[in-house]
């Protein structure tokens, strides 16, 4: 309809709702292909013109209606458009026709006001008499911002394809021109393979037919003497100065200036800012281009090259560009290396990144400028963000028997660090590191003790402790050779993050002893990766109280430095930061969007993948939660950091646990256990190390996990891992409450509580809510067994128990399973007797560790419901019935829920509806399969669900009632 709907279309409405109304007359005024026609429709189509009688007269063409000498004395809407195609003759009877506009009138004319034949008159002279009362408005019609152009992309491509990218390529090539942006969008629709939502694809989409034979047509118009101005306009592509254009037109002043006037009244040119001048829709310089003779386009990009040359400061792509379309080589290959340093200089690697790899790509570049620019482009991409296309660029330069040695090694270092670090294809990239560091050392370049360093980072997998720490000697050894300051700060960020993985108590003087008021803007960048390794290694090992001020000093130090892989980087620890330290509101989006800011590279969003799934495991989406945790197939999970790695295998065993699949879960956590144990960094094994050895012990392999508590315990030795000494405590108490059915004695499930208890409050003083309240919950499980325990003995033994009596069920916050090497869910509790649940476990003492189990567990279901972790929360809760005393004051029997879901049927509907199969939610909720089923029965009924899928929507806060 109208989207220019201002105060005169408002004004010309309410003159045609009133037979009384003042007269109204509308200039509607705007540039080709602004729209003008398509106003004038909807104004015909206004509500308030239902009654009017619409006249149209479209001028240039049919003449329009006869000239009127009395007033219109019925209401009507005169709606005239292509006003600057009006002779004399017809601008004089429309001035006639418009000064007998009367009541209840209005009138729209419509004209472009580059053409008209007096400029600022589109009724041309002499004035036309007004009539009495008539009022006079303007609608000046703009060209759309790139907000609507991105609604007119969503509106003609789908969602999908309307990417950010996207529109801002279509409003950069059609200046946001209406006609233009729809007509390119025409062509978008019709390409195949589909629109994909890239700018290449808008690029590459061509000219808009009408675009581009209205500017011929100007440019035609023009004498052949004044052309070379709008030649030049197309060559250089861009909005430009007078001066600029005259001299790449290759024009004097004075014919230079008569040109630039005459291409701005017939409107070939337009002024894009005060003093510039250039085309209404950029993208149609591509079409002049084309109609410029090949020898007289060369020469246009020569005087390019030089009139931009001596503009400050030099935009040194444009004139690369210039020299190499005039086919001067060399020059342009100069250019290009100017123009990635200056751009690297201010930061903006990608942009050198892109103009490096397209020159590399050129066929038959000479030796010497790929010697030259090789080095730029591996400077440019290990310190800035790059795809896989830079790492086989340098992949195939480095096989260029003609390059220097020391070239070579650079390069090779580069490709090896860019491999590790940006594509996470350790094997590959250890390798060609080892091969750089030999390379380098044989020319005595200062480069080897960077290669070296590189090789100190014990992240990947492989390599072990011992291999690192011989590697930093080396390295050490070869910076203090050197003499070279950032060299030195390299292997010294490099030593922190060793120093801090292994635990060592004076790594935090290494963190002291960072440059980080250097000047130099190297060592500035290898000091801020220093920090950021440290506040890396902070959150593995426990410090939560220093990350932030890690990461602030760090970050800033990065950003001013310009190091943005290091800032990314930094991104993901703070990710991790907040997951453990239960900070989890808007959590999910923010992974979310870390992911998809960086989807050409997603090894940089390792860490956001794996705080996504562990989200998603805590909130009982498991189908989720096994995606994420897997990197949703963008790279092998074998080729995370070993850190990363352990995390991600100790969710998998514990949703495998929580499926009932016992012994898939033992063989993942024996796979990803040896992965740690062979790198020796024994503070990464806290995330998997309590999860390993509950699948161990319930798998039967009772030896298996007491020898993964010993290891575990002897290589943390008498290193400062919070954290891991937490988890160490934890995994102790695991394997006591496995072992405690064996034994039938409370008193080896009140050790188990002990224990689990020890490492609730070493994770509280961390603080680690999460982790807190899963092992506080494994306390108040052991208790209450305790108590069954203590109560079967009383009565002389006999039954199955109920809820917690199983054994382990799920050990390490009673997520895994039904009970110590049970393949069913047990009894369920739905049906277990009310006197089983007065939590008095025989009275007198023993009935306040029970009560305090039982408070205990409601702290745990109110934090875990807090956090978000619904899944745990239920579990919780399920496992609080069991226990908690029946309601008095009410009549016997279960209460009503006619036409609410009750609160079970509720807990089960939820858990349903995040993708659990009724096995599953039967052990997490200690019911049957059987119950479970019933349960889903009565909530589809109640809310009118159709299938489980339809329940999940019926429970959401806006889904039907």
């Amino acid at each position: 309809m109208i989207e220019s709907g201002g105060a005169a279309v408002r004004s010309l409405a309410r003159a045609l709702a009133d037979r009384d109304a003042d007269p109204v007359l509308l200039f509607v005024e705007g540039t080709a292909g602004l729209g003008k026609s398509h106003l004038l429709h909807g104004l015909a189509a206004l509500p308030e013109a239902a009654e009017a009688a619409r006249v149209w007269w479209r001028c240039g063409g049919d003449g329009g209606p006869w000239a009127r000498e009395e007033p219109w004395r019925e209401p009507a809407l005169l709606l005239v458009d292509d006003v600057h195609r009006a002779d004399e003759d017809e601008l004089r009877r429309l001035r006639r026709v418009l000064e007998a506009l009367g009541p209840g009138c209005a009138a729209a004319v419509a004209h472009r006001p580059e053409e008209l034949r007096l400029p600022g008159l589109p009724l041309g002279a002499p004035a036309m008499a007004h009539p009495y009362r008539l009022t006079v408005l303007t609608e000046r019609l703009a060209p759309w911002d790139e907000e609507r152009v991105r609604r007119a992309a969503e509106e003609v491509l789908g969602d999908d394809a309307s990417t950010d990218e996207a529109a801002r390529a279509l409003y950069e090539r059609t200046g946001g021109v209406p006609r233009a942006v729809v007509d390119l969008l025409a062509l978008l629709r019709e390409r195949r393979p589909a629109f994909a939502g890239t700018a290449a694809e808008v690029a590459a989409a061509g000219v808009p037919a009408r675009s581009a034979e209205l500017v011929l047509s100007r440019t035609c118009a023009l004498a052949p003497a004044h052309r070379p101005l709008v030649w030049a306009a197309a060559v250089l592509d861009a909005p430009a100065a007078r001066d600029d254009l005259i001299a790449v037109a290759g024009l004097g002043t004075v014919a230079g200036n008569e040109a630039l006037l005459r291409a701005l009244e017939c409107a070939a040119l337009t002024e894009a800012a005060e003093g510039r001048y250039g085309f209404a829709v950029p993208v149609v310089a591509e079409a002049v281009r084309e109609t410029v003779p090949g020898p007289v386009r060369q020469d246009l990009h020569r005087r390019a090259a030089a009139a931009l040359s001596r503009s400050q400061p030099v935009a040194w792509a444009a004139v690369a560009g210039h020299h190499r379309a005039a086919g001067e080589d060399r020059k342009w290959l100069r250019a290009v290396e100017k123009a990635a340093e200056s751009a690297a200089a201010s930061g903006r690697y990608q942009q050198a990144i892109t103009l490096l790899e397209g020159t590399l790509a050129t066929p038959g570049l000479p030796p010497w400028a790929r010697a030259r620019l090789a080095p730029l482009l591996a400077r440019n991409a290990v310190t800035g963000l790059r795809s896989d296309q830079t790492v086989e660029v340098l992949a195939q330069i480095v096989r260029d028997a003609d390059l220097p040695p020391a070239v070579r090694g650079e390069l090779r270092l580069d490709l090896g660090l860019m491999l590790c670090n940006q594509m996470g294809r350790f094997t590959d990239g250890w390798q060609v590191l080892e091969v750089a560091a030999d390379e380098l050392r044989e020319v005595r370049s200062p480069l080897a003790a960077r290669a070296m360093a590189a090789l100190v980072m014990p992240y990947w997998p492989g390599a072990s402790l011992d291999v690192h720490r011989r590697w930093l000697a080396k390295a050490a050894a070869a910076a203090d050779d050197s003499g070279d300051e950032a060299m030195r700060t390299a292997v010294l960020a490099n030593h922190v993050g060793l120093a801090m993985s292994g635990a060592d108590p004076d790594a935090w003087e290494l963190v002291a002893r960072l440059p980080v008021q250097s000047t130099d803007p190297a060592s500035a960048r290898q000091a801020a990766r220093g920090l950021c390794n440290a506040a890396d290694s902070a959150v593995w090992l426990g410090f939560y109280g220093r990350v932030d001020g890690l990461l602030a000093e760090g970050r800033e130090l990065a950003a001013r430095s310009g190091a943005p892989y290091t800032e990314h980087s930094a991104s993901g620890t703070r990710l991790l930061h907040a997951w453990w330290t239960g900070r989890w509101a808007g959590l999910a989006r923010r992974c979310e969007e870390f992911v998809a800011a960086t989807a050409d590279m997603p090894f940089i969003a390792s860490d956001a993948y794996i705080v996504r799934g562990l989200l998603a495991l805590a909130q009982g989406d498991w189908g989720e939660a096994r995606s994420w945790l897997s990197q949703r197939g963008t790279f092998g999970t074998e080729n995370l950091p070993v850190p990363l790695g352990a995390t991600a295998a100790g969710a998998v065993v514990r949703l495998l646990l929580a499926r009932q699949e016992v012994a898939a879960a033992a063989d993942r956590a024996r796979a990803a256990w040896a992965v740690v144990a062979d790198k020796g960094v024994w503070p990464w094994a806290a995330e998997l190390a309590p999860w390993a050895v509950e699948a161990l012990a319930r798998a039967g392999d009772t030896a298996g996990a007491h020898t993964m508590v010993r290891e575990f315990a002897r290589g943390l030795g008498d290193g400062c891992a919070p954290a891991a000494r937490a988890a160490l405590t934890w995994s102790r108490a695991v394997l006591a409450e496995a072992e405690a059915p064996a034994e039938e004695r409370p008193g080896a499930l009140s050790a188990a509580a002990d224990a689990y208890r020890e490492a609730a409050a070493a994770f509280a003083e961390l603080p680690r809510p999460y982790s807190r309240a899963l092992a506080a919950e494994g306390a108040a499980r052991c208790v209450l067994a305790a108590d069954t325990l203590t109560a079967k003995g009383a009565e002389g033994g006999g039954g199955d128990g109920e809820g917690a009596t199983d054994g382990p069920e799920g050990a390490v916050g009673g997520s895994e399973g039904a009970g110590h090497g049970s393949e069913g869910a047990g009894p369920d509790v739905d049906s277990a007797p009310a006197a089983r649940r007065d939590g008095a476990g025989g009275g007198g003492r023993a009935a306040e560790p029970v009560a305090s189990a039982v408070a205990e567990l409601e702290s745990c279901a109110q934090v875990f419901a807090d956090l978000g972790a619904v899944w745990d929360a239920t579990r919780a809760r399920a496992l609080l019935r069991t226990r908690q005393p029946a309601r008095r004051g009410r009549p016997p029997g279960r209460p009503s829920h006619t036409d609410q879901l009750s609160p079970r049927e509720a807990e089960v509907a939820q858990l349903a509806s995040s993708g659990l199969t009724n096995r599953e939610i039967a052990a997490t909720l200690h019911l049957s399969p059987r119950t479970v089923e019933q349960h889903i029965a009565g909530a589809m009924r109640k809310t009118g669900a159709l299938s489980r899928r339809d329940l999940a929507h019926r429970l959401e806060p806006d889904g039907p009632s």
